[in-house]
């Protein structure tokens, strides 16, 4: 039996180590048929699943069709029937003068759901000890590595924050930021109103800008939370900009009033939508600051041994896209597939490089977009969204490529190929997007 440690109980790192963990099929509800045999699997966790329940959320978090069918595939999907399911996108889209004007809103292909990270995290390190797996509880820092993975035929590193994840070297070929692009603030919360139209849980975004320069976007969205059906606020401000007041870091008391201050001021209709919230418990609100970084895949932690990056540790993108939990997913089931498909050959530092190569070439796609929306729109893309907001049929190619931002490669990311889908969609506007 080949031993494999996973350092990292976020969503990358349980989903790749439940995976080297299925249970016996007919076991449990959701067991998976045609598993590979268990290896001894041992998981390096900061936190127990009751410290992780009574703690504050971890993230915001959307899960797009493709993400849960991996879960699903897996036998993960342990809250598809009480989580919201998420039916639509709608876009606010900035006139000229860069405030909010008018938008579209389209249907997904696919439902989408939002599973609190408390809820996720502590239900799957609870099914991974049923599962037979070994769980050190604790924190993991850099000196640990060497002799973590000496003890080891492979440890892979799915944390992307604190120094764990300074192992890996940043990528300056793909990451050209140096500092965070957003000031983040968060909170789960109940209360808010659906817009007029919107019949069900969905997803809405609006840019703000004051005096005619961009300051941030404000996001609504329906979740499950740990007692049920929850929304979820969360502000992307530019740092230093009129939307960033969350330096010393409120809670979630403050943080919904702050938002309702910042909303009756600058968007005055979410303002009406969002007035009668409340926190939904005291660990609601998180906020804080990243740096999108692309960092190389393998580490040398002592001669001769190395350790492999998955998820945020190697590709931390910020949150404006969406794609974390999504991005997690897909690097999870990839490298479970690399490593059963291994046999007993060597996870040598050739295998890793290969392994995450093969990754990066979806990863990549998620990278670009995500960048993209985080600076200045190009004009092809305000060119996109005004279309978008006349015409259904590029509101709702745009609305999908969320769920897979590799197909937006092949139109939305380069402005020949957007204005040559424009014009056969019959939906070209001019060249200064009016």
């Amino acid at each position: 039996m080949r031993r494999i440690a996973v350092v990292g109980a976020g969503q990358a790192g349980l989903h790749l180590a439940l995976g080297l963990r299925p249970q016996a099929p007919g076991s449990e509800p959701h067991s998976t048929r045609g598993a590979p045999e268990p290896y001894d699997v041992t998981l390096y966790a900061a936190r127990t699943p009751r410290e992780v329940r009574s703690g504050r959320v971890l993230s915001t978090q959307v899960m797009y069709g493709p993400a849960l069918a991996l879960e699903r595939a897996a036998g993960l999907a342990l809250w598809e029937d009480r989580a919201p399911r998420i039916t639509s996108l709608g876009f606010a889209v900035a006139d000229p003068s860069h405030s909010p004007g008018g938008g579209f809103t389209a249907l997904l292909d696919e439902p989408a759901q939002s599973v609190d990270l408390r809820v996720k995290t502590a239900g799957w390190l609870e099914l991974f000890e049923a599962r037979g797996g070994r769980v050190e509880y604790g924190t993991v820092g850099p000196a640990d590595l060497p002799g973590i993975a000496a003890a080891q035929d492979l440890t892979v590193v799915a944390t992307g924050s604190g120094p764990l994840a300074e192992v890996f070297a940043r990528d300056a070929r793909h990451s050209p930021y140096d500092r965070p692009r957003r000031t983040l603030a968060a909170c789960y919360v109940r209360g808010t109103r659906m817009p007029d139209g919107l019949g069900g849980p969905h997803v809405r975004v609006t840019p703000v800008a004051v005096d005619g320069t961009a300051a941030g976007e404000f996001f609504v969205l329906h979740a499950l939370t740990l007692d049920g059906p929850c929304e979820i606020v969360l502000w992307e401000a530019v740092p230093g900009g009129p939307l960033d007041v969350w330096a010393d870091r409120p809670g979630p008391d403050e943080v919904v009033k702050r938002t309702l201050e910042l909303l009756r001021d600058r968007l005055p209709g979410e303002y009406a939508l969002c007035r009668g919230m409340e926190p939904t418990d005291a660990g609601a609100a998180l906020t804080g600051a990243l740096t999108p970084v692309v960092r190389r895949p393998v580490a040398e932690v002592a001669p001769g041994t190395y350790v492999l990056g998955l998820g945020d540790a190697v590709v931390l993108n910020d949150p404006v896209s969406g794609q974390g939990s999504n991005s997690a997913a897909r690097a999870a089931a990839h490298y479970l597939r690399a490593i059963t498909g291994h046999g007993g050959e060597p996870f040598d530092r050739t295998w890793m490089l290969r392994t995450f190569a093969a990754h990066w070439e979806h990863a990549r796609h998620v990278t670009a977009f995500t960048n993209l929306l985080l600076g200045p729109a190009p004009e092809h893309v305000r060119r996109i969204l005004s279309a978008a907001a006349r015409h259904p049929e590029v509101a709702h190619r745009y609305v999908n490529g969320f769920a897979d931002p590799a197909g937006l490669a092949e139109w939305f990311m380069d402005a020949d190929r957007a204005d040559a889908y424009l014009a056969a969609a019959g939906a070209a506007v001019p060249a200064d997007g009016g």
